[in-house]
């Protein structure tokens, strides 16, 4: 049997893919496990650029954490059953790199929607910087139906990235929407027919990937850490990126290309 879930490298780009379709790619601590291996083996390989995270087929992105496998362990009503389980408990790591959540990842990461996308996936899509949803994609924060809370990064990250009245509405009606509303509101860049999702998705990480690699991190992780302080902090940041990226390599070899009409060739350093 295939793995749950699968990590394709091509060139400078990393496909993560979901592969549990039976479930929606709910995610299991399996899942949640691998899902971290992966993001972490892309986060440390310098080759690699750029990241794209899907799932396989139409139906479903990731329909949130498995209800009677995760979920249950995680409040305690559930022993730990096998090494998955207690890995889960045991390292910090593993929420933190699957959830893309408190995981220094200064690459950035494209997410590919194809289809439902609740719960913890979509607290996993608010840890991504770019995304493309097929048109039939649907989108929810449904815990608090449940008397729950959207633990993995929503109440943070949600009302950063979209108006206060917007975030509370999908925060405390739990209310799905579809892909028009999500591209509406600015909760994704721009949707596209299913068929047409892994190719959009394949074409703009070719884009960013043909880009410096120490400027798009600098641009990440400067945009992240800047947000919450005050222009004169931010700006002290800036300055800090500048002087880094202006004394690489890569800054020299940009312009130099440009000048010479070729393509240019980055080596990030």
């Amino acid at each position: 049997m295939n793995p749950p879930v699968r990590l394709d490298i091509d060139g400078a780009i990393a496909t993560i893919t979901l592969d549990a379709p039976a479930t929606h790619h709910a995610l299991t601590p399996r899942m949640l496990c691998l899902l971290a291996d992966a993001v972490m083996r892309f986060a440390a390989d310098d080759a690699l650029r750029v990241a794209i995270v899907t799932a396989t087929g139409e139906r479903a992105f990731c329909a949130g954490g498995d209800l009677s496998l995760t979920l249950p362990l995680m409040s305690g009503a559930r022993a730990p059953q096998d090494e998955w389980d207690r890995r889960l408990l045991s390292d910090p790591r593993v929420l933190a790199a699957s959830g893309l959540r408190d995981f220094e990842l200064d690459k950035p990461v494209i997410a590919a929607i194809n289809g439902v996308c609740m719960a913890a996936g979509f607290e996993l899509m608010l840890g991504t910087d770019l995304r493309i949803a097929a048109a039939h994609a649907r989108f929810a924060l449904p815990e608090a139906t449940r008397a729950l809370i959207p633990f993995a990064g929503s109440m943070v990250r949600l009302p950063r990235q979209l108006p206060w009245p917007l975030a509370m509405e999908l925060m405390l009606s739990g209310d799905p929407i579809d892909a028009a509303r999500a591209r509406e509101i600015g909760l994704v860049n721009r949707v596209v027919p299913g068929p047409a999702l892994l190719a959009e998705a394949r074409a703009l990480a070719e884009r960013i990937a043909r880009n410096g690699p120490l400027a798009l991190q600098a641009i990440k992780r400067t945009a992240r850490a800047a947000s919450g302080l005050s222009l004169a902090e931010g700006f002290a940041l800036e300055n800090q990126a500048k002087a880094t990226v202006f004394a690489s390599e890569d800054a020299r070899e940009g312009p130099r290309a440009f000048m010479e009409k070729r393509p240019p060739v980055y080596r990030g350093r």
